[in-house]
Formats: structure tokens, C-alpha cells, sequence
């Protein structure tokens, strides 16, 4: 069969007939969802602002949906029941969804307690890498400046996630970083070296570009004679 494109609705997909086969567009040129999740203090935010400069500077549209912000906007007025933790996280999703089909590198950096909502917003989104930041419950106390834990160990907060409100570990998240062993900036570089082997950003060379940035820098020297 001679070669054939047939572009969908949507822009960034499109499928490829080499002899017969089906191929889908290159996962490079897509947008996709980093869902980092853990318990309050330890690390999702820091880590995820880091994560995301790095993918601007790879060239990404990016957006960072974190939880605190989330709830002062698209979730103000919800409270932390079961059913209103549930109800933000999937409305945290459905942006990432939207984001992730238009091409956007959708970071969302949110507690999001519970298993089966999560894995809810992986079907939807598809294209979704899930990010565990773990720490030990000593770091957390020690980094909680405003003793939300010691207060929720002694009774006087309720419902305070990973004290007497439940918070589920993903079973098998994409990438785990221990926030209490390692440096921020070294959590972020591991994400990013997880994100290249799952096919959603090219590897950089030795000299720092992309192999098709290493390519036009070659044929360009070509071009003026100093190749």
C-alpha cells in the first residue's frame, strides 16, 4: 500500500500505512500527564516546579495544576469529605485530559488520597505517568511548620490525610522519589530521565541538543562549508 496520512480531529494524532502496518504518531510530539501524588510536606510541589522548567526548556507547553491552588479556584467551596476529595481530583483530571489531548504537558501536584480515583483519571487521560513522592512520617512532622500533623495526631484536626484519613500508595507508579533521601533537584532529573525512557521526550545528546536539533545544527555547518 503507498504511503497514507489521515489526520483525526484532533491535531496531534495521526496514523501512519507503511506496506499494511499501523503506526501512531511519534509519542515525542503529544501532550501527556505527570500526576505526582503523596502525602502534604512531601515534596510534590517543589519537585513539579522543577520538572516543569526542565520540559519548558525541552521546548513542552506546560501547565501545573497544583492542589492548593486548585481548591482557591476550580474547587473552592469543597471540603474535605470522601465524596469532595473525590470530586476535586476528578476535576483536577478532566483538565489534565483536556490539556494532555491538546498537546500540553499537564502536571498535576495534588495529595489525591484514594487508588480508584487516580486510576480513574489514568483512563481517562491515557497518556498518564504517575509520580509517588514518599517520605517518612519524621520528615513530614519536621517539615510541617505549622504542626498540621502533631495536631492532627493529638485529635484536634479531623480527617487529616495519612493520620486518621486513609492515603493509598500507588501499587505501580511509573517513578518513586524519596523526598526525605534525596535533593529536590536530583528527584526531578530522575523524572525526567523516566519521561525520555517512556518515549514522551526525545534524549538529549552529548552536546546538549536533541537528535534532530544535532541534525539541523550539522546540515547547517554543512551548508557554510565548515563540515
Amino acid at each position: 500500500m503507498p504511503y497514507q496520512q489521515q489526520k483525526f480531529p484532533c491535531k496531534n494524532w495521526k496514523l501512519n500505512y507503511f506496506e499494511g502496518d499501523l503506526m501512531t504518531e511519534d509519542k515525542t510530539s503529544r501532550g501527556f500527564t505527570i500526576w505526582f501524588t503523596g502525602l502534604s510536606g512531601a515534596g510534590k510541589t517543589t519537585v513539579s516546579q522543577i520538572v516543569a522548567e526542565k520540559l519548558r526548556s525541552r521546548g513542552k507547553k506546560v501547565e501545573v495544576l497544583d492542589g492548593d491552588v486548585v481548591r482557591q479556584n476550580l474547587s473552592k467551596g469543597l471540603g474535605f469529605s470522601k465524596e469532595d476529595r473525590d470530586i476535586n481530583i476528578r476535576r483536577i483530571g478532566f483538565v489534565c485530559h483536556l490539556l494532555s489531548r491538546n498537546g500540553v504537558v499537564a502536571i498535576a501536584a495534588a495529595i489525591s488520597p484514594y487508588r480508584v480515583i487516580r486510576q480513574e483519571n489514568r483512563a481517562l487521560i491515557g497518556d498518564f505517568i504517575e509520580v509517588y513522592a514518599r517520605c517518612s512520617m519524621d520528615t513530614l512532622m519536621q517539615r510541617d511548620v505549622k504542626g498540621l500533623y502533631k495536631k492532627a495526631l493529638a485529635g484536634e484536626i479531623k480527617n487529616f490525610t495519612g493520620v486518621d484519613d486513609p492515603y493509598e500508595p500507588p501499587q505501580n507508579p511509573e517513578i518513586i522519589f524519596d523526598s526525605d533521601q534525596e535533593t529536590p533537584v536530583v528527584s526531578a532529573d530522575k523524572i525526567i530521565v523516566r519521561i525520555e525512557e517512556l518515549g514522551y521526550l526525545e534524549p538529549l545528546t552529548a552536546s546538549g541538543y536533541t537528535k534532530e536539533e544535532e541534525d539541523k545544527v550539522n546540515d547547517r555547518l554543512k551548508a557554510l562549508g565548515y563540515l
